[in-house]
């Protein structure tokens, strides 16, 4: 016989799993996301000012230190610091101007230390009551020191000033002249340009290029043959007996025919005068006395030991 169990008094059955809450990891909210990073665009450094921008500063600059250094007394400390403030201020100036020296082939550090040299006279000169910016009265000086060192210290083969100082202008019409024409200019261009010869533009020419002279010894580069000196000519052992043959040869012009064959047979032929005499047919006797007497002849021509 079944039992029947009421439904009231059946046990309840457990709560499912499936009906519990997720963990609480599920359910955090997004605050734990790490925050983002600020725009890139804040750390980004300033622009650079403009040139032009550049130069108004420092031209001001230029004005409130000489300004100051009016003021002050020269060979004191604070006199110097705003010298020196001055030379720096202006330092690239130098360097703007010792640009157009690249192509002569010198260190630039050396040509902006003699530029600076220029820029230190101008300092010291410059009256700023006059009314004149200070770069339109410093660049002529700076670029004259600068010249002048070239013309002084880096050739080292001298050329005249007006050679110099007309090359300058010889280099000036052919890059005129070659932008108008399209093409080197002639010579006889150039010559008609600056009215002046062409043999005075070629001696231009020749003295622009002096800048250094070239060892006898070094290589020449390029072609790997050896130097200068060893491609010279040797010296003539002969060359001393020159103007003694010319001398010889004044003398025996003035002796009779049959003398001077004698005295070709004997020191040009090297002839006996046993020799002598069996070609001339005479005796020996008699080539020693013709000898002999050309001898004397030459002797009392001679205008040397005269």
């Amino acid at each position: 016989m079944a039992l029947t169990v009421p439904a009231s008094s059946a046990p309840e059955a457990p709560p499912a799993q499936a009906s519990e809450p997720p963990p609480a990891r599920a359910t955090e909210p997004p605050a734990a996301r790490a925050p983002e990073a600020p725009p890139a665009q804040a750390t980004e450094p300033p622009p650079a000012k403009a040139p032009s921008t550049r130069g108004a500063d420092t031209r001001a600059l230029t004005q409130v230190l000489f300004a100051q250094l009016k003021e002050l007394e020269p060979g004191t400390v604070e006199h110097g610091r705003v010298r020196g403030a001055l030379i720096e201020a202006n330092l690239p100036l130098v360097r703007y101007a010792a640009a157009r020296f690249r192509s002569r082939n010198e260190p630039m550090e050396d040509v902006v230390q003699v530029g600076t040299i220029g820029l230190i006279n101008a300092i010291d000169r410059f009256d700023p009551d006059r009314g004149v910016q200070f770069p339109t009265f410093a660049m002529p000086t700076v670029v004259g020191e600068i010249k002048r060192y070239f013309r002084d210290n880096v050739r080292t083969v001298h050329v005249p000033r007006r050679l110099h100082e007309l090359w300058v202008q010889v280099t000036g019409a052919t890059e005129d002249l070659t932008t108008s024409f399209g093409r080197s200019p002639t010579t006889a261009e150039i010559a008609e340009r600056l009215r002046i010869t062409e043999e005075e533009v070629l001696s231009c020419i020749e003295a622009g290029r002096s800048y250094h002279a070239t060892s006898l010894e070094a290589a020449q580069e390029g072609d790997g043959l050896p130097g200068l000196l060893d491609r010279l000519g040797y010296e003539d052992p002969a060359l001393d007996g020159v103007e003694h043959r010319d001398l010889v040869r004044h003398l025996l012009v003035q002796l009779p025919e049959r003398e001077q064959r004698i005295l070709l047979l004997r020191y040009y032929s090297n002839l006996t005068q046993s020799q002598i005499s069996a070609e001339l047919g005479v005796s020996q006797m008699h080539v020693s006395r013709l000898l002999a007497r050309s001898f004397a002849r030459l002797r009392s021509a001679n205008r040397i030991e005269a």
